[in-house]
């Protein structure tokens, strides 16, 4: 899911290889709710480039939503890469963060790079797209905020640095390699 964010952020084609679609349905459908596609080739999954991020509305004209759950429903881990892809979306949605209170709490340094954000709540946050980002330090605060972080860097304009990246190595050992592989201009440096 976090590479399904990062194609469509940079509006980079991928082929995520071995990403077991039969088990992404509701990350399918979330993210189709954005406006990315994603193409099951067998095992593999793919995300073709430069596709057109649009909120998609609700039939009842209320605000479009986003909000997680338990199994089978779209996985709270990935609502932050959610956030950020809303960000660079046409069109206003409210991402609902209904499994953990405050984890809502990192949405301040996202305004900071230029997102469009009401924080309506510690679980809930109407994104309102596109926003153009710009670059700026930031601090990694958790695994799953960091990582929505270093994608919003990577789709902004002028150069980030994101401290306390021992954070996003807990669960994407090495980052910057894999990335880099992708061309991605990012670099670890020494603090």
């Amino acid at each position: 899911g976090s590479f399904i964010g990062l194609a469509a952020v940079t509006r980079g084609e991928l082929l995520i290889k071995n990403a077991a679609p039969e088990h992404l349905a509701m990350v399918f459908l979330t993210f189709k709710r954005l406006g990315v596609e994603c193409q099951v080739r067998g095992k593999d999954l793919f995300v073709s480039a430069h596709q057109s991020l649009r909120v998609e509305n609700d039939l009842n004209n209320a605000i479009p939503t986003i909000a997680d759950g338990i199994w089978p429903q779209f996985p709270t881990d990935l609502m932050s890469i959610a956030l950020v892809t809303a960000t660079q979306c046409e069109g206003t949605i409210l991402m609902w963060e209904k499994m953990f209170e405050g984890r809502m709490f990192w949405v301040d340094k996202l305004m900071n790079l230029g997102a469009r954000i009401v924080l309506c709540d510690p679980h809930r946050a109407v994104v309102v797209g596109p926003s153009h980002l710009h670059g700026e330090r930031i601090e990694s605060p958790d695994i799953r905020a960091g990582m929505a972080l270093l994608l919003a860097a990577l789709c902004a304009r002028g150069q980030s640095a994101i401290q306390n990246i021992g954070q996003i190595d807990r669960g994407y050992e090495r980052i910057e390699e894999k990335l880099q592989a992708l061309g991605a201009r990012i670099e670890r440096v020494k603090a």
